[in-house]
């Protein structure tokens, strides 16, 4: 009885978490737009120049709660993992909330879309939201809302991609 309770749980926990967030090296990926947004540090974030490497693009806001946990996360994934790029988007917010909350919690390399325009671009329904795009620049994943595993599907995306994907 007991294996069967594992199981079911097992199940559940791949359906709810890791399933969602898979892609396949055959996904219908298509080219991400060429973004520009303003960095926290006063420089210029331009997508196109981060080519050749997995870039994450995280999508968040201070007042969302399930950002509050999900952005540590990721953060800790981009420490431990140098050869992607995470970048934190900040999103629908004046540079004022997004400097405070980004100094108050150590987030780096924080990129600024206080319009909002990224909804449009990547189709983001809620937040937080995580865009994967390839080395070869094309979209190959969107994950809305939180997900405690988020580290293990970045690593999973890692993986995929940089093996040819």
């Amino acid at each position: 009885m007991d294996v069967l309770a594992i199981a079911v749980i097992a199940f559940v926990a791949w359906k709810w978490f890791v399933a969602p967030r898979a892609f396949d090296r055959a996904s219908k990926a298509f080219e991400a737009p060429h973004v520009t947004y303003k960095q926290l540090d006063g420089g210029t974030f331009a997508l196109t120049a981060h080519r050749g490497r997995v870039v994450f693009l995280d999508f968040w806001a201070s007042w969302c709660e399930p950002c509050r946990l999900s952005l540590p996360l990721a953060e800790g994934y981009a420490k431990a993992h140098p050869e992607v790029d995470v970048v934190p988007v900040n999103v629908g917010e004046p540079r004022i909330a997004a400097a405070t909350y980004a100094k108050a919690h150590d987030l780096r390399g924080v990129v600024l879309d206080p319009q909002y325009v990224s909804q449009g671009y990547f189709a983001i329904e809620g937040l937080p939201t995580m865009v994967v795009i390839d080395p070869q620049g094309r979209i190959r994943a969107t994950w809305a809302g939180f997900n405690p595993l988020l580290a293990a599907n970045m690593e999973n995306a890692r993986k995929t991609l940089t093996a040819g994907g």
